[in-house]
C-alpha cells in the first residue's frame, strides 16, 4: 500500500470499528423496538379487557343498588 500512510490506515480502521458498533446498535434498537411494540399491543389488549370488566361490574352494582329498598322513615338512623 504505497499510497496510504500509517495514520490514514489507522483512521480507516477506527472508522470501520465505529461503523460496526453503529450497525450493532441500530440492530439492537430494532429488536428492542419490536419487543416494545409487542408489549404495547399486549397492554392495549389487556387494558381493553379490564375496561370491559369494570363496565360489567358497574352495571351489576347499578342493578343491585336499584333493587335495594329505600329505608322507611322510622328506620332511618339519625
Amino acid at each position: 500500500m504505497p499510497h496510504y500512510s500509517v495514520g490514514m490506515i489507522s483512521d480507516f480502521n477506527q472508522l470501520s470499528e465505529k461503523i460496526s458498533r453503529l450497525a450493532e446498535l441500530a440492530q439492537s434498537l430494532r429488536r428492542e423496538n419490536a419487543e416494545l411494540r409487542l408489549q404495547a399491543a399486549s397492554l392495549t389488549s389487556e387494558n381493553a379487557d379490564l375496561q370491559q370488566r369494570v363496565e360489567e361490574a358497574y352495571q351489576r352494582v347499578s342493578v343491585l343498588l336499584k333493587n335495594i329498598p329505600a329505608p322507611e322513615a322510622d328506620e332511618e338512623v339519625a
